[in-house]
């Protein structure tokens, strides 16, 4: 069964890599590719039954956190109904979930983010000031204040020359060669499976 699994596994890749080669193998790579959307699918649908009833069994057993448990089950069953009945491309919807509910979250919980990062380096300092963590934490309140808005606006040549240098090209390439090694990570790791010297879909 697991030389089975492991062929499978094999052929599959090997069709669908030679389909960007070929392209008498593209009808081939779009039917697997297509096969996998709906198995991606019906993988997300299995894991949202199983939230629900996770949450659900805590609002049974009345737990000290079901509140929340319940506010996450009403709001994924509306954003459901409402999504299959207006269509996600309802101003409406728009309006309301996205921008109403979801982008203010997000904004909310990115807020945290940054005050827990700024927390952080000052905690690293404390516990190990050698150069590198002075850059960090330089280099971070160098963007809080060229990024946030101040009451007599913005701070002189911070706001308008230290962050965007700062931001559009030593952040932007160190994204980039963070991009380029999640892509080589990912590449190794698919001719790994590809060979089968891994198997992640059970073999040994």
């Amino acid at each position: 069964m697991r030389v089975l699994t492991a062929i499978i596994a094999i052929a599959v890749g090997i069709l669908i890599l030679l389909g960007y080669f070929f392209t008498q193998a593209e009808v081939v790579q779009a039917v697997l590719l297509d096969w996998a959307i709906i198995l991606a699918g019906t993988a997300t649908l299995i894991g949202i039954f199983n939230l629900i009833t996770v949450h659900a069994d805590k609002i049974r057993r009345r737990e000290k956190d079901g509140v929340y448990s319940a506010i996450l089950i009403i709001g994924l069953v509306g954003a459901f109904f409402f999504g299959i009945v207006l269509k996600p491309q309802s101003s409406f919807l728009q309006s309301v979930l996205l921008e109403g509910i979801i982008i203010p979250v997000e904004a909310s919980l990115m807020g945290l983010l940054a005050v827990s990062l700024l927390y952080a380096a000052v905690r690293l300092m404390r516990r190990r000031a050698d150069m590198m963590s002075i850059i960090f934490i330089l280099t971070a309140a160098l963007i809080f204040l060229g990024s946030v808005t101040l009451p007599f606006g913005e701070m002189p040549l911070i706001g308008t020359l230290i962050r965007p240098w700062v931001s559009q090209i030593w952040a932007v390439g160190g994204a980039r060669g963070i991009l380029i090694g999640v892509g080589l990570g990912a590449l190794m790791t698919g001719l790994r499976v590809l060979f089968g010297i891994d198997r992640p879909y059970g073999g040994k």
